[in-house]
């Protein structure tokens, strides 16, 4: 008997501590999976956001089911993941330490990083954003992450440097408006466009647009050398090098800019200046959407169905940027065009990072570099979930892409300001 009273006394006792264990310390963690089971990886982001902003304790596992978030429990927190529809579970402190303690095991390639300072986001982009929407604009609203437009008279009035993120619209850094001349020329549009920056350009001390806008992207350049983070998608990646390589050089021909271009200008292009590319021709045709050889967009033939790229896989643990870049559900993403779709491999810097590739095409699409205390990323292709988007068609409506890893990767770019600094190990 006394045998028997001692056995559901200690069985008693575990019971009592496993309920202490799983009621008490339930709600010690929220921890959000980022793997196939996450319902809107899109809106978890803005969670992770919504924590920081609160100085709530937030934990990026990196190549943990799918590069998943902890975060400190708050019922605040909780009842927006409920509000954003975002799939979230609650965890002890002994189940945080177990998943924390296998991320630690130098077998594995997993890694934490900390979450703690809220970066603050400017989205370069003109008041009119005809005729395009713009990926990350969209992408930032849709996560409920706030961001400030800022434009050439801000970015030249030296406010920059009040942002720590800056991404820069479907934009034209070379003073040939998008190269739209050939099909928009006649469009409304484009006429009152290109008037709107001749009178911005003539404000701000300039004679020609692509003078105003060659020292706009020279302010850009020292954002980035002073520390700042740059995320650059479609036309703004290689018309912004473009723009460097040329300093001053007149590349526009006389619809642009009233005059001829320097018929020398490409024997004088300065791949030095450059954060990207290299080696590169100027496509000097006005009449053909596109600037340079860089592009890959009029060379490809890749079959739609078919178009694909891969992100390459990188050590958590000695390279964790490129690997909190890389964080996704999928490793293999469905390809999307853009005006600068994607970027030659031969005209690549051989000190830049390319993060994501179409290998049988010779072509990245997405790429990664420092300079000074700063980095960039380039992003190839317009809109991750519209294969063709063109002038006129509606934007996306992302609630009907809640998952989509092509957007995921913009959302890595956003977040990665908040992480701790770590002293790379390569």
């Amino acid at each position: 008997m006394r045998m028997l009273h001692s056995n559901l006394v200690k069985k008693l006792s575990l019971f009592l501590l496993f309920c202490s264990i799983i009621f008490s310390g339930k709600a010690a963690y929220i921890f959000i999976p980022m793997d196939e089971s996450q319902s809107n990886h899109l809106k978890a982001y803005g969670i992770a956001f919504y924590a920081i902003e609160r100085d709530v304790k937030v934990d990026w596992l990196l190549n943990y089911q799918g590069g998943s978030f902890m975060i400190k429990q708050h019922a605040a927190i909780e009842e927006e993941c409920n509000i954003r529809g975002v799939s979230y579970q609650l965890i002890a402190d002994v189940q945080s330490t177990q998943i924390l303690q296998s991320i630690a095991s130098p077998e594995v390639n997993q890694d934490v990083v900390r979450l703690e300072k809220v970066p603050k986001i400017a989205i370069y982009s003109p008041t009119n954003k005809q005729p395009w929407d713009d990926a990350v604009t969209m992408a930032l609203t849709y996560a409920e992450i706030p961001y400030e437009v800022i434009y050439d008279e801000e970015v030249l009035a030296n406010l920059l440097p009040l942002y720590d993120w800056l991404h820069l619209h479907h934009e034209d850094f070379t003073g040939q408006y998008g190269k739209f001349y050939a099909s928009f020329k006649n469009a409304t549009w484009y006429k009152d466009q290109k008037i709107a920056y001749e009178k911005l350009a003539k404000k701000l001390g300039y004679n020609k647009v692509s003078e105003e806008k060659l020292a706009v992207a020279k302010k850009i350049k020292e954002f980035v050398t002073a520390g700042g983070f740059l995320f650059a998608m479609c036309s703004a990646t290689d018309s912004y090098d473009i723009a460097l390589a040329t300093d001053g050089n007149d590349i526009c021909q006389h619809m642009f800019d009233g005059d001829a271009a320097d018929p020398s200008a490409e024997e004088k292009l300065d791949f030095s200046k450059t954060l990207a590319f290299k080696d590169f021709t100027l496509v000097k045709n006005p009449n053909q959407y596109e600037f340079s050889s860089i592009d890959a967009t009029q060379t490809r033939r890749v079959n739609p169905k078919i178009d694909f790229f891969t992100l390459f896989d990188f050590s958590a643990k000695w390279d964790p940027i490129p690997t909190m870049l890389c964080q996704n559900h999928m490793q293999v993403i469905k390809g999307f065009m853009g005006q600068t779709t994607a970027f030659k491999n031969q005209h690549i810097k051989s000190d830049v990072l390319i993060m994501g590739e179409t290998k049988a095409s010779n072509e990245a699409r997405y790429i990664h570099g420092k300079l000074g205390n700063g980095t960039w990323t380039f992003y190839g292709g317009h809109d991750p979930e519209d294969y063709q988007h063109k002038v006129g068609d509606p934007k996306t409506d992302l609630s009907l892409h809640p998952n989509s890893p092509g957007y995921r990767l913009i959302l890595n770019n956003i977040l990665f300001p908040a992480a701790k600094k770590k002293k790379l190990k390569t």
